[in-house]
């Protein structure tokens, strides 16, 4: 198994620890042929791309691309801010990002205050492993379900890591809607026996380091490991040995743009 592109990294525009040029060359020496730059989303209270840094984070970014002839998607780890599906990247966006990836995240600013348990509630549940409710488990399903159905998403990043939802309903979702569904190599978020359920559905999946730092640009081992365990087969996974996914956000971009 030999990853083709890398679609989840972080830079100093977020909570990672280098540069464009520095994960790009990092990305050139590993033979990578794409790799998807994915800060926070513009919500994250503490970590998310500031909106009036995406002029010079576009320039800084389309400069290492050239430097380093490593292709480079514009992406955006996105948070779902509500039950709704509402997310912090946008339609008045897609002219500007390439790819759209998907995730619940901690410290957010939410639509509604009964949507911040998606976040601090269920963060609080998984540290102190307390059983999630059920009505909690419904609530963060339907966010991640309308959140595909509703915007054109590329990638659900870490399913269910600090947070409860059905992964087995998600994954159908994204089946349906051509969304993939990340293997992440940083967090374990679905143990062996869900992540079997999960591909059961026949969803598709891409594996991703969730690099904060240039060691870990294309580290994909503990996912390769999990992939193993399961019995995922590799025709399943669409960013290894020479395949390149179909996203979702490009088809919305080739028609409307």
């Amino acid at each position: 198994m030999k990853l083709t592109a890398d679609y989840h990294t972080h830079t100093v525009y977020s909570d990672g620890k280098n540069t464009f040029l520095e994960n790009f060359r990092r990305a050139k020496e590993l033979g990578l042929t794409e790799i998807g730059c994915t800060e926070h989303g513009f919500s994250h209270v503490f970590r998310g791309l500031k909106r009036r840094e995406l002029p010079q984070y576009i320039s800084e970014l389309r400069a290492a691309e050239q430097e380093t002839g490593i292709r480079a998607l514009l992406g955006l780890e996105s948070n779902i801010r509500g039950e709704s599906g509402l997310c912090d990247l946008n339609e008045h966006d897609f002219s500007d990002f390439e790819l759209f990836v998907v995730g619940i995240h901690v410290f957010v600013n939410f639509e509604k205050m009964t949507d911040s348990r998606l976040g601090l509630g269920s963060w609080f549940r998984s540290q102190m492993h307390i059983r999630p409710s059920a009505s909690l488990v419904r609530q963060t399903t339907r966010a991640y379900i309308n959140a595909i159905e509703k915007n054109p998403v590329d990638i659900i990043s870490h399913l269910n890591y600090c947070c409860f939802a059905d992964p087995v309903e998600v994954a159908k979702c994204c089946r349906d809607y051509g969304t993939y569904l990340e293997i992440s190599s940083k967090k374990a978020h679905l143990s062996d026996d869900e992540l079997a359920k999960v591909a059961d559905t026949g969803v598709r999946f891409v594996i991703n380091s969730d690099a904060h730092s240039i060691d870990r640009i294309g580290d994909v081992v503990r996912a390769e490991e999990q992939v193993t365990r399961v019995g995922i087969p590799t025709e399943r996974i669409d960013n290894i040995d020479g395949k390149m996914p179909t996203f979702r956000l490009a088809a919305w971009r080739k028609e409307h743009l």
